[in-house]
């Protein structure tokens, strides 16, 4: 996917004008603006720093052109930390957190922003399909996956491959539930996901995944559930809910390989429970997506590398 003209019009012109004269600027990853700093950009996995210094204006600028002059409108997003605009782009927030009865109220005095640059690439998952569907049955699959390696655009083109089905190996489509807690898989806006998930997903967006999955097991009787990055008790409680309720699951969560399932003491259950079928492994080794093994927890061996 391109970078969008919905990326470039939150933009002042200065800092859109040096931005538009990169080579390769459909790679752009993601932007980091901060007042009085230079500003950095990634473009694939590599870094560049600006000789422009960000001012406060700038800043100024882009908040008023994300919460389309209505600061108070997006109070929710931005304490959450972030907004999301249109075409699934995220503009990550820093600057002075307003605390209430304990809790974050808003961030105010924006000083620094991380816009990241949502992208989907449709048949990224083409090689792992074959050992995430089989005889029209879909495996509990995770992926295991350091920072920035691709993990959730994986997972979205899996979802969406399976939300669409696949007449070739006759796989009918399932009904698709994602929660998108982070409002990263679908990148929605205004509720509309901006991403393809496919026909039959449905999203619940920015909603915690252990309520999210609760929910959508209530209410939207899915074949599948699909998030991001599992990671506490709750949300283990919530898959094993799941499964028990003859849903198939596919997740993600931060590591470097499948031994690091076994480190994690709320992983035990599952793990021991065999409660997932495959494993995929990512890294950054050779490019962004690489796929280093793909495991069968049930053999316990590795059925690709």
């Amino acid at each position: 996917m391109l970078v969008t003209k919905d990326l470039f019009e939150i933009l002042p012109k200065t800092i859109r004008s040096k931005l538009e004269q990169i080579d390769k600027v459909h790679l752009l990853e993601e932007l980091r603006i901060k007042v009085n700093k230079p500003i950095f950009i990634h473009i694939g996995s590599k870094e560049e720093a600006w000789d422009y210094v960000a001012t406060a204006e700038d800043i100024k600028y882009i908040m008023q052109r994300v919460s389309n002059y209505s600061i108070y409108a997006f109070e929710d997003e931005i304490r959450q930390g972030y907004i999301t605009i249109k075409g699934g782009h995220r503009v990550g927030l820093c600057g002075i957190c307003v605390i209430e009865n304990n809790s974050i109220k808003t961030i105010k005095d924006i000083s620094s922003i991380n816009i990241r640059v949502c992208k989907e690439v449709i048949g990224c998952a083409d090689k792992v399909m074959p050992y995430i569907i089989n005889n029209n049955i879909v495996y509990n699959t995770i992926i295991i996956s350091p920072p920035k390696c691709g993990k959730t655009t994986l997972l979205r083109d899996i979802a969406r491959q399976i939300s669409k089905g696949d007449k070739d190996r006759n796989f009918h489509g399932r009904n698709v539930s994602v929660i998108d807690e982070r409002s990263e898989i679908a990148g929605s806006f205004k509720g509309v996901p901006q991403m393809d998930l496919g026909m039959r997903s449905d999203v619940l967006d920015n909603c915690p995944k252990s309520q999210g999955i609760m929910m959508a097991i209530r209410s939207m009787s899915p074949d599948v559930i699909v998030c991001d990055e599992i990671g506490t008790q709750q949300d283990m409680e919530s898959i094993l809910m799941a499964l028990n309720s003859g849903i198939n699951l596919i997740t993600t969560i931060h590591g470097f390989g499948i031994e690091d399932l076994y480190k994690r003491l709320v992983f035990k259950d599952i793990v021991e429970n065999y409660v997932f079928t495959r494993g995929i492994v990512l890294s950054n080794r050779k490019g962004i997506g690489t796929i280093e093994s793909i495991h069968d927890f049930a053999k316990g061996a590795e059925v690709w590398r």
